[in-house]
């Protein structure tokens, strides 16, 4: 499991990268590092954190949690695998914003509370958000009050987007999806 200097590294060697391509296999490579017993690590403390949420919630929110960490993480793996990343073409779409983005990931990963598993968590936000253009929080999570994340046609709408602007290790800084209307 990377170390939070391998972290920063990961992050500074990132984020010189234009194309989505470039930024997949790089992501896939540092992930497919991982061990069978860092995955299980990784989901133990996810698990962990989420049965801190309260119940009801806790319930309805959990597999997206799982989707957004874990089934990013094999999708990514499985597009390398295929070779649809080395296929993508294309530019990274906001290029400033992926910049920021892995800075803020390097700052955030080196703190020792988001240490253990933050890393995890901003490499496969990024291939996501970056690679893929979807939010960072899956398609159909639910927030308190009732809200969703959705997607119409092309687009993505979060009821989060422009609430996190306080927040600076948020994904939402970064996300392209766009802010619902509440």
């Amino acid at each position: 499991m990377a170390t939070r200097g391998r972290a920063g590294e990961v992050f500074s060697m990132l984020k010189p990268l234009k194309r989505k391509s470039e930024l997949g296999e790089a992501l896939a490579i540092e992930l497919g590092r991982l061990s069978v017993f860092d995955l299980q690590r990784i989901s133990a403390f996810v698990e962990a954190e989420v049965n801190k949420v309260p119940s009801p919630y806790r319930e309805k929110v959990r597999p997206y949690f799982t989707e957004q960490l874990f089934g990013s993480y094999f999708r990514l793996m499985r597009m390398h695998g295929d070779g649809t990343l080395k296929a993508m073409d294309g530019r990274i779409k906001d290029e400033k914003a992926f910049e920021k983005y892995c800075l803020m990931a390097m700052e955030e990963s080196e703190k020792k509370e988001r240490g253990r598993y933050g890393w995890y968590y901003y490499l496969v936000s990024c291939f996501t958000m970056f690679v893929l253009e979807e939010p960072g929080h899956p398609v159909g999570m639910p927030f308190p009050g009732g809200f969703i994340v959705e997607r119409r046609g092309d687009n993505y709408y979060c009821p989060i987007r422009e609430k996190e602007k306080d927040v600076p290790f948020a994904i939402c800084n970064f996300c392209p999806a766009m802010q619902s209307e509440i």
